[in-house]
């Protein structure tokens, strides 16, 4: 655990507050090489962190130094724990740390190790940002489930992490992955070689997935026993998937028939994830999206979740969220 001691400032005023480990040995890792993970936190916040023996001081805004010290308890604990600590880590604490908080109070999401995680065979999986907390809920938890939101927030890894897990452990037979084959200012029909050799750098996105949950190995076997499928939009057309993890990426490329054309393919024992950003359609006529239409007609529904993403849940590096701010505005 984490000793906190604080000197109460008015916001605006300065503050330091001091921060005490009881496994000094752990503090190489929670620093990073060459103190990256403090420098990280110092840049950040606007703070200035020196540490003696087995003690942080923290000196800077008040909100900000509280902020830096839930930060640093946090990733701390989440040592504790045997999780693993990165650069990615360490800016998704940082940016759970700015929702609103009490006083003097760490807020639990921040300084406590996530309690929902994803085990697969190469790593385990925990959220890095609130919404992913409650997408990893429903994952679990409901049938049907659309994640809605803008690149870099996890929809599609987290929903494939998920399916392997499933898989492993036996709950279903078999996961299905899919993508429309929709250009995006290329013609598909151009492309060099046979229907699969066109098609695979669409659904590329959903092999990365794969091959950072599974070994190598195992993704080639699974897929060639038919385990794993991965496959256009169109060929799911007249199929019943059952005891399936079936997932649909870039779903706002849907037509309005395609999307009820693969809702209804859904069967017994099976769950379904729908990932897409509504503000990315590359369809001729952007207002036929299947899925914008799909959530506004199933939202409420029993058995299936909506969860939106935002600019605050982009876990990939921190300009990736300035630059979808850029172009969306500070409100998207």
């Amino acid at each position: 655990m984490a000793k906190k001691h604080q000197v109460r400032a008015e916001p605006g005023e300065r503050a330091r507050l001091e921060v005490t480990f009881e496994k000094p040995y752990l503090l190489g890792t929670l620093f990073g090489q060459f103190d990256q993970n403090l420098v990280a936190i110092e840049n950040r916040l606007g703070v200035y962190i020196a540490a003696r023996g087995n003690r942080l001081q923290i000196e800077g805004e008040a909100e900000a130094a509280a902020r830096a010290r839930d930060v640093l308890t946090g990733l701390y604990n989440r040592i504790v724990e045997g999780q693993s600590i990165d650069n990615g880590t360490v800016e998704a604490v940082i940016a759970m740390s700015s929702e609103p908080m009490l006083d003097g109070i760490i807020r639990h999401d921040v300084a406590e190790p996530p309690k929902v995680m994803i085990r697969t065979r190469k790593k385990t999986i925990v959220p890095r940002s609130p919404t992913q907390v409650t997408y990893m809920e429903a994952l679990v938890r409901n049938d049907v489930i659309f994640a809605l939101g803008p690149a870099g927030t996890g929809k599609t890894y987290l929903a494939v992490a998920q399916a392997v897990s499933q898989l492993i452990s036996g709950s279903v037979d078999r996961l299905i992955l899919s993508r429309p084959a929709v250009e995006a200012g290329e013609r598909l029909g151009f492309l060099p070689g046979d229907m699969k050799e066109k098609v695979d750098p669409y659904l590329r996105p959903l092999y990365d997935a794969l091959y950072d949950t599974l070994p190598a190995e195992q993704v080639e076997r699974r897929i060639a026993s038919g385990e794993i499928e991965i496959a256009p939009l169109a060929f799911m057309r007249g199929r019943t998937l059952a005891n399936a993890f079936i997932i649909l990426d870039e779903a706002q490329n849907t037509t309005i028939a395609q999307m009820k054309m693969f809702l209804t393919r859904f069967g017994e024992n099976s769950r379904m994830v729908i990932c897409g950003d509504p503000k990315q359609v590359d369809l001729p006529q952007p207002g036929a999206s299947g899925l914008a239409d799909a959530v506004h007609k199933l939202e409420g529904v029993e058995g299936i979740a909506v969860v939106p993403f935002g600019i605050s849940d982009v876990v990939r590096h921190p300009v990736v969220g300035r630059i979808v701010q850029a172009y969306e505005g500070p409100d998207a």
